[in-house]
């Protein structure tokens, strides 16, 4: 059952995806409503546990980002599918992937001669990174993650995003923070961080949000506790991925992957001729896949 607290103390909802009463059509319509949602228990603890492995060693040899939109103490790992099975599994979950091709897809109608055709396409990923907020961590500025794409209101959602938790995360130790109900709001419109929620989850929960919502790393306020979180996030096929998924994944690596997660990482077309290669689809001439999303072309 889902809990959300009044619109005088607002919340994001909650979700057991382990309940029979979570189906994907009211996470899709909380989404919509709110803008995210927290869906507990998405992933095992132990698989948490295997990814937050994977992901130590990229964690201790980050650099401090010098761009300045994460904070110094804030430690990241990224192409995460290039080295992770477990990331794999958590891109291909079907709760996530379900309510992203239900926001996220594309679809487009136009003249082919004498008649007309309808095509579309599923999300692809746009990257994938893991965040490590350690003791004493500044809270990221608010921001929209759609930002990347110059998103035009008739084209809106362009993007989604699944933070996952490894460790238990709190208002205290930097829990992401959002807006509930600003994906609605216009570009004049200023984010306060006043107005910002933090999404608590313990190992396994994970906050889906649309890339429209404004959101931040929370400030971690402890004095030993840090907090690691896992992102995957996802654009409409017809963009071009934030994080190259073919330079940071090798191919030798997405050749050993299910036909799932190679089109997740970018390899298939999306119709009626978005990523093909010399006019094929790139998954028949690199993976010799044959099913129904194989594109002729």
């Amino acid at each position: 059952m889902a809990i959300r607290s009044d619109s005088n103390n607002p919340s994001f909802a909650r979700f057991d995806a382990a309940a029979s009463d979570t189906t994907q059509e009211k996470l899709v319509a909380t989404i919509n409503r709110d803008g995210g949602v927290i869906v507990e228990n998405l992933i095992s603890q132990d698989l948490a546990e295997q990814i937050k492995s994977d992901l130590k060693p990229h964690f201790d040899r980050d650099t401090p980002d010098k761009y300045g939109f994460f904070p110094a103490t804030t430690q990241r790992a990224s192409g995460l599918l290039g080295f992770s099975d477990a990331c794999v599994e958590l891109a291909c979950n079907p709760i996530y992937t379900g309510i992203a091709n239900t926001l996220v897809s594309s679809s487009y109608t136009f003249w082919r001669g004498d008649h007309q055709e309808t095509v579309s396409g599923k999300p692809i990923i746009s990257s994938t990174v893991g965040f490590r907020v350690n003791p004493g961590g500044k809270q990221q500025v608010l921001h929209r993650d759609d930002n990347d794409y110059h998103p035009h209101d008739k084209k809106l959602p362009v993007m989604i995003g699944c933070v996952t938790a490894l460790t238990k995360t709190t208002k205290e130790n930097g829990a992401t923070v959002a807006i509930p109900g600003s994906h609605l709001w216009g570009p004049e419109r200023r984010p306060l961080r006043e107005e910002a929620v933090p999404a608590e989850l313990e190992p396994g929960d994970t906050f889906i949000f649309l890339g429209n919502l404004y959101h931040g790393g929370g400030s971690n306020t402890t004095q030993t506790d840090y907090r690691e979180t896992v992102g995957i996030f996802l654009c409409q096929p017809t963009l071009r991925p934030a994080e190259n998924q073919f330079l940071m994944v090798p191919l030798e690596r997405a050749r050993k992957l299910k036909p799932q997660a190679q089109r997740l990482l970018g390899y298939g077309v999306c119709e009626p001729g978005v990523g093909f290669m010399n006019y094929q689809d790139p998954m028949r001439v690199l993976f010799g896949v044959e099913d129904e999303e194989t594109v002729n072309m």
